[in-house]
């Protein structure tokens, strides 16, 4: 580089390094982990649409704890166990997937990649796992699955107007969709910032096309906030679990759950799984971090239904962190997007398979042949660390 920099003394420094480092980027060639995405996403993506996605509410405390979270928790690995063969597979409701990894549901992935979530969707089938088909989704709940052959779950808001509810439910079990995910932690938009500057305006989503018309004014930057408050109906509380559970026969997830009180109600009224989850920090700034509270989460329910888990996930380490923590699998939401925006169907399949090559490869070295063998006993926290010193 330094050769370089004097023959071409004639041009200035700064351009001579950034266009070196263009090149030495483009000499690297493939990302060889997911956070290599998200720099991917980041050169392909207009800056509206990018902000979008990685932004988080307010100061962004939440969002930036959900990943820094992991690096508290350290790995207790036991030595000599055979692990010539690592078995990553596990079940979710009854349905096999090749490891405890499903895809989240998030927003309009047509602003990621013009195939948007039926390029997601075949990813997921690709990969042996599950996709949550997102409310907001840019693709139709009939597109989605006309497009591939993937165990598809559909995530569900309730508006103010309850027959669109029961409208999409009924089109998601014509379909072919296995479960609910009611998400409950959205009573009202919170401010996400970067979208306010950025005037985000939020596209017309398929699904509701002829169930709901409304116009949300933008004036005063993005019309998300306002659309969400319009639609979305804040008196839903624990009593409409019954209702849902009137006008469906598919299972019910619950997911935005952070204590283990709302764990306790959710088990009461017989959901059938919960999600842990902060809505990827987009929602309440200030909340803990997942990883922090899904503990007192499972110690709650007891059991009795099984437990997922989203927020923060870019390394196999982190799933397996989660695993002995007591989840049953994990949901990926960012990475499935920085992976669709770099390189469509092929990006979120490469995504996917970095998890899945890590987690396998800390498996082996914790001395974990399968992932029922990952225990609570796997993993150490900041609390008992500091514990351990006084």
């Amino acid at each position: 580089s330094i050769f370089l920099l004097r023959r071409c003394s004639g041009y200035p420094v700064c351009v001579i390094f950034k266009s070196f480092q263009f090149s030495l980027d483009k000499m690297v060639g493939e990302p060889v982990n997911v956070n290599e995405f998200q720099e991917l996403a980041r050169e392909a993506l207009p800056k509206m649409y990018y902000d979008f996605y990685a932004g988080g509410a307010e100061d962004q405390y939440t969002l930036k704890e959900n990943v820094e979270a992991y690096h508290r928790i350290m790995i207790r690995p036991r030595i000599l166990v055979d692990v010539s063969r690592i078995d990553m597979s596990t079940t979710v409701l009854g349905y096999k997937i090749s490891a405890p990894i499903l895809i989240a549901p998030t927003a309009l992935h047509k602003l990621a990649h013009p195939e948007g979530e039926v390029a997601t969707a075949r990813a997921a089938a690709a990969c042996k796992t599950i996709m949550v088909l997102s409310f907001t989704s840019s693709c139709t709940v009939e597109e989605v699955a006309y497009g591939c052959n993937a165990v598809r779950f559909f995530q569900l808001y309730v508006y103010k107007k309850r027959n669109i509810a029961a409208v999409l439910v009924q089109r998601a079990e014509r379909n072919g969709y296995k479960a609910l995910v009611l998400t409950v932690d959205s009573p009202r938009l919170d401010r996400r910032e970067a979208d306010i500057k950025n005037k985000m305006v939020a596209p017309r989503l398929k699904n509701l096309e002829g169930l709901l018309s409304i116009e949300a004014d933008s004036d005063n930057g993005s019309n998300l906030e306002a659309y969400a408050n319009e639609t979305m109906d804040a008196s839903l509380c624990w009593k409409d679990i019954e209702w849902l559970k009137s006008i469906t026969n598919l299972p019910i997830l619950i997911k935005g759950v952070l204590t283990g009180e709302d764990a306790i109600k959710a088990a009461e009224v017989g959901v059938a799984g919960i999600m842990v989850s902060n809505h990827g920090a987009r929602q309440l700034d200030y909340t803990d971090a997942t990883i922090n509270v899904l503990e007192e989460v499972v110690h709650a329910v007891r059991g009795r239904v099984p437990v997922f888990f989203d927020g923060g996930v870019r390394r196999g380490t982190d799933i397996f962190k989660a695993l002995a923590l007591g989840a049953q699998a994990v949901l990926i939401g960012r990475p499935v997007i920085f992976g669709l925006a770099a390189k469509g169907e092929y990006g979120v399949r490469q995504v996917i398979q970095m998890l899945k090559d890590e987690l396998e490869l800390t498996m082996a070295l914790s001395g974990c042949p399968s992932v029922k063998d990952i225990t609570r006993r796997h993993v150490r926290t900041e609390r008992e660390r500091l514990h351990a010193m006084l």
